[in-house]
C-alpha cells in the first residue's frame, strides 16, 4: 500500500488518520504541494487532477480522501468509521462533507495562491479570507454537534469519518490563527481525538516530510 500525500494537506491528513485507526501500514510518498510537485508529469500520470492524496493498492489508484476512507471502510470494516444504522451513516457523512465540501475547498492551497498571485491580495487580506470562511463553517459545524447522537466524538463515543475530517481542519485553522472561541463541542472533540495514538501518529509533525 502506497500513499502519495503531503504533510500539510488536510485531505491527506484525513486518510493518514483512517489508516492509523485501522492499523494499516503503508509506504509514505511525499508530494510537496508548495513546491509544485503535484504538477510534474510523473505525478499527473498518477492523478490527472494534480491533487493529493492518492492511495495505490493492489493495482488500484484511489483518489479523493472521503472516497479512499470509504474504500478502506469497506475493505477493513473494523474498527468501524461509519455507524451501522442508515441514519447514523448519513449523519456522519453529512458532518464530514460539511468540512470537506463546504469549508476546505474555499481555503485550500491553490485557492490561497490564486488570491495572492492572480488577484494580488495582500497577505493579511488572504489570511482574513481564510479565517472568515473557516470560522463561518465551524460555527455551522458546532450547531450540528448539538444533537443527541454526539458523544465524546462527533458521533457517539468512538472516532468516525467525521472526526477524521474535523481534526485536520482544526490543525490548519490553528496555523492561520482562526478564532475558535465559543466552539466548545468542536474543540472538546478535537482534544479527545488528539488523546488517541492514531491521531498523534498521523499529525503533520510526525510525517517524514514535515517542515516547521
Amino acid at each position: 500500500m502506497k500513499l502519495h500525500n503531503y504533510f500539510r494537506s488536510s485531505a491527506s491528513f484525513r486518510v493518514r488518520i483512517a489508516l492509523a485507526l485501522k492499523g494499516l501500514s503503508y509506504e509514505y510518498v511525499s508530494v510537496h504541494l508548495a513546491r509544485g510537485e503535484q504538477f510534474t508529469d510523473d505525478f499527473t500520470q498518477i492523478n490527472g487532477d494534480a491533487l493529493v492524496p492518492v492511495l495505490e493498492w493492489d493495482g488500484l489508484r484511489l483518489t479523493q480522501s472521503l472516497a479512499i476512507i470509504e474504500y478502506l471502510e469497506d475493505t477493513y470494516p473494523e474498527p468501524a468509521l461509519l455507524p451501522k444504522d442508515p441514519a447514523g451513516r448519513a449523519r456522519v457523512r453529512a458532518l464530514s462533507q460539511s468540512i470537506a465540501c463546504e469549508i476546505h475547498p474555499l481555503n485550500n492551497l491553490r485557492v490561497l495562491k490564486y488570491l495572492t498571485n492572480v488577484l494580488h491580495l495582500e497577505e493579511d487580506q488572504k489570511n482574513g479570507w481564510y479565517r472568515h470562511w473557516v470560522r463561518l463553517g465551524l460555527e455551522a459545524f458546532e450547531k450540528q454537534l448539538h444533537h443527541s447522537a454526539t458523544g465524546r466524538f462527533c458521533h457517539g463515543n468512538a472516532p468516525s469519518l467525521a472526526d477524521c475530517t474535523l481534526v485536520p481542519q482544526i490543525f490548519n485553522g490553528k496555523r492561520f490563527d482562526v478564532d475558535f472561541s465559543g466552539l466548545d463541542k468542536t474543540m472538546a472533540i478535537f482534544n479527545a481525538c488528539m488523546e488517541l495514538p492514531a491521531f498523534q501518529q498521523a499529525q503533520p509533525s510526525a510525517c517524514p516530510d514535515f517542515e516547521a
